[in-house]
């Protein structure tokens, strides 16, 4: 009796576990997380704030997650080649930014790397749009998504994950830009 029991859990978390597989097979193998904000400036004026990590700590989300956050900066001051590092907590993690491609006023490029708790690197874009009197900031990270990936993607949603932060952020922006 006692054995029956133990070969039908064992069955059920084997079936378990292929459900998993075959849904995390099933997913693609990049993802994207994207959200915009228009915000009441000019583009000249919100691209600045972008474009140099030390403006960050005005907008950024991640910067008051950890307020014991190691920051470092090297590179240039701001724009192509301008680089920001830090080591936090759990919340934040540890991890690599570089601006590689600056197009004033219209578009930031960054390259992200993650060390900690995971290993990943994705791209990420800001497009500023003019919109009339407003400016539309475009905030993007893409990125690729290798099956074990995939398998957490089975269980969360990298989308609300990332896209809340991605949200706050660009309200912070759209306060710094708007004084």
């Amino acid at each position: 009796m006692l054995n029956t029991f133990l070969w039908a859990i064992a069955a059920i978390l084997a079936l378990g576990i292929v459900i998993v597989l075959v849904l995390a097979a099933m997913k693609p193998d990049s993802f994207r997380v994207q959200r915009s904000l228009a915000i009441n400036a000019p583009p000249e004026q919100v691209f600045p704030l972008i474009n140099g990590f030390r403006s960050w700590g005005a907008w950024s989300p991640w910067e008051k997650k950890d307020p014991a956050m190691k920051r470092s900066f090297s590179g240039a001051e701001s724009g192509i080649g301008a680089v920001y590092a830090w080591d936090g907590d759990k919340n934040v993690g540890q991890g690599r930014m570089e601006i590689v491609e600056a197009s004033a006023p219209r578009k930031v490029g960054l390259r992200l790397d993650f060390i900690k708790p995971f290993e990943a690197h994705n791209e990420v874009t800001f497009a500023l749009e003019p919109r009339g009197a407003v400016t539309e900031v475009i905030w993007t990270m893409t990125g690729p998504a290798p099956f074990l990936a995939r398998i957490m993607h089975v269980f969360f949603n990298v989308d609300r994950m990332i896209g809340g932060d991605f949200e706050t952020g660009l309200a912070n922006l759209k306060m710094a830009a708007e004084r």
